[in-house]
């Protein structure tokens, strides 16, 4: 590897580096996505934490976890809420069926 590329490289990793801690790098854009308030939605369910727990097929542990903000649910699970969220009453039924 020559000089200029290894340049290149120190570069990109010092970019990376601001741009994982937050700070503006020139081509990076930043979408923010509203965490969901796993809480209000249980809540809002009326039902318990091991039973939306059981019915949305992750553990107590991992369910609390999301309500005191410790861990952020993603991927299916966050997508699971948005739709419980929506209509707590027939997502919860939906999920019983």
């Amino acid at each position: 590897m020559d000089k200029e590329h290894f340049e290149q490289l120190i570069k990109g990793v010092r970019e990376m580096k601001r741009h994982m801690a937050g700070k503006p790098v020139q081509g990076a854009r930043i979408t923010e996505l509203a965490e969901p308030d796993v809480r209000a939605i249980r809540e809002s369910a009326k039902i318990s934490q091991s039973q939306f727990a059981r019915l949305i097929g992750v553990s107590v542990r991992t369910l609390q976890n999301w309500e005191q903000q410790r861990t952020r649910p993603t991927g299916p699970a966050r997508a699971l809420l948005k739709i419980v969220a929506s209509d707590p009453k027939s997502a919860i039924e939906a999920l019983h069926a």
